[in-house]
């Protein structure tokens, strides 16, 4: 489901499950590579988060929410609200390559990421919940807000428009565009630029930076 490979200072998480819908088998799947990369890294490192083919991740699994017991329901949202917040304060630099669509759920995993490379010819950012039925939560809306101008956020929110590349990046949604031949390497360049920081002060900075989205996260998943 989720591969993790290790090349001197960047750890590459790659997300290998197809449309990698979020369920709780994706979701310990994630948190096991996150957990593998901090026992492995050691000095510089940086984490690089990306999927394979058509999807970096299309979002919830609805199915398996609607077919889920009522206890893998009540464990589903605090596991998830967990899981956001660890990206968003994952004592390395974490970027997302996005190879291919990034929907929902999917394009706030990108978003809990500190910088995002998009794919510049195919593939989609999508606030989609809006057209799919599904309201976003004050935490969710609250990383949204943080991560990208206001104006983007709005038109994000209340039309599920879908974002090519080159228009993402006009929007402030992802930091860089490569072709799919350049993505791996331009995000991976990133990150190696990254994992040369000085890992207490960057650590340090990032939870400052991002002290009031983790803390939306920790109080939503009852901790």
């Amino acid at each position: 489901m989720i591969q993790v490979d290790h090349d001197a200072n960047v750890h590459h998480i790659q997300m290998r499950n197809g449309e990698n819908k979020v369920n709780l088998a994706f979701l310990d799947a994630l948190n096991a590579a996150l957990d593998e990369v901090e026992a492995a890294a050691e000095g510089p490192a940086a984490v690089l988060l990306s999927g394979e083919g058509k999807f970096f991740s299309s979002g919830l699994d609805l199915e398996f929410l609607m077919g889920a017991s009522e206890n893998d329901r009540a464990r589903f949202g605090p596991r998830m609200m967990r899981t956001m917040r660890r990206l968003i304060l994952f004592p390395t630099p974490v970027v997302a390559a996005l190879n291919g669509h990034a929907f929902a759920a999917g394009a706030f995993i990108a978003l809990a990421c500190d910088f995002r490379v998009q794919r510049e010819d195919r593939g989609w950012f999508c606030i989609s919940e809006v057209d799919v039925g599904v309201p976003i939560g004050e935490p969710m809306m609250g990383l949204l807000r943080a991560k990208v101008p206001a104006a983007s956020a709005r038109e994000a929110a209340l039309t599920g428009k879908r974002y090519p590349g080159p228009e993402a990046r006009a929007a402030g949604f992802v930091d860089d565009v490569a072709s799919e031949e350049k993505l791996v390497p331009t995000a991976r360049a990133l990150a190696a630029t990254l994992a040369t920081k000085e890992r207490g002060i960057f650590r340090s900075i990032k939870a400052e930076l991002y002290h009031e989205i983790a803390e939306r996260f920790r109080i939503a998943a009852g901790d």
